[in-house]
């Protein structure tokens, strides 16, 4: 069975286009379903398909460029592999599971395949050394070869490496991780997004934000009684408090230490990297002399907040 088109792309606004991937899984939260993405958690994925976020297209300057040059990663794979490749302006849909979707850069002409366009830094070159491909893009892969149905075979990568190195490689249709991908996507849109249920929280700020809106009011007379499996967690949680303090600690005393080096110098060098220790102006307002000398205007601009504060600590 084939995928079907749920909707052309070139007929559609950004925010249409926005819409249709909240109400789908798409090819780059795959990886994020699986916990293999370094950019976002299933919990926030969660949000983001319940409609308690807006999704947020990425506005850095490498996610522009990204785009920019894709169409200029497609030209260079075909001059090097003498392939030719031609858009496919349209969400595919998976032929037994609608929630299922696909958006691939190109299809390549005259082949059951498809290419991928990436851009990254020089930074991340290693990822893809020699045979190695990010695991995150192999997900992605295999996730669309899936949607597009038994009859595409593989797929293409076209990389190009902090805007001066360009390779391409080659990646083959695998039915196993592909059932894998899909057995994880089916339970995640059914019981975590279909049934309102999030998935494990996790330290990402929209878990937090999510807990403070969630359970911004308070009862002062309720004691919660915890389940004594918590007790555990509890201790790794006191035992990772005292590590961080003690490399805390270790990591301001190796910056005391490079900034007697530099003393009054603003910049310092070593091998190949670049110690700063730049003055900064910033004006804040003195909110202690602000009340003292005009206590009528500090009366007219003061704003009370209410926030929860969580500790922990030891009782007999």
């Amino acid at each position: 069975m084939n995928a079907t088109v749920l909707t052309m792309t070139n007929d559609m606004s950004r925010e249409e286009w926005l819409k249709a991937r909240r109400n789908g899984i798409g090819g780059s939260d795959a990886a994020v379903i699986l916990g293999l993405s370094k950019w976002k958690t299933p919990f926030e994925l969660w949000l983001e398909k319940t409609g308690q976020v807006i999704i947020q297209e990425s506005q850095s300057e490498a996610a522009y460029f990204g785009t920019l040059l894709e169409d200029l990663v497609a030209k260079e794979f075909e001059n090097r592999t003498g392939k030719k490749v031609r858009r496919r302006n349209a969400i595919l849909q998976h032929a037994q599971y609608d929630f299922i979707i696909a958006n691939v850069d190109r299809m390549i002409v005259g082949e059951k395949a498809i290419l991928e366009c990436k851009t990254t830094s020089a930074y991340n070159a290693k990822d893809w050394e020699n045979d190695e491909i990010p695991e995150a893009y192999i997900i992605q892969m295999q996730h669309y070869l899936g949607v597009l149905g038994p009859e595409y075979k593989k797929g293409y990568f076209a990389v190009l490496i902090g805007g001066q190195k360009f390779l391409w490689k080659e990646i083959d249709r695998d039915d196993e991780l592909i059932n894998m991908i899909f057995q994880a996507e089916i339970d995640f849109w059914n019981n975590n997004v279909l049934a309102e249920n999030p998935p494990a929280l996790d330290g990402s700020s929209a878990a937090e934000k999510f807990l403070k809106e969630r359970y911004k009011e308070t009862d002062p007379t309720k004691i919660a009684q915890i389940d004594i499996s918590y007790k555990s967690m509890i201790e790794e949680y006191q035992s990772l408090k005292e590590i961080i303090e003690q490399l805390e600690k270790k990591k301001k005393a190796i910056e005391n230490k490079l900034k007697n080096e530099l003393k009054d110098a603003e910049l310092g060098h070593v091998g190949n990297y670049e110690i700063e220790w730049k003055p900064r102006v910033s004006n804040r307002v003195d909110t202690k002399l602000l009340k003292e000398k005009f206590p009528n205007i500090y009366k007219q601009v003061i704003k009370t907040s209410t926030a929860r504060y969580f500790s922990i600590k030891t009782i007999n």
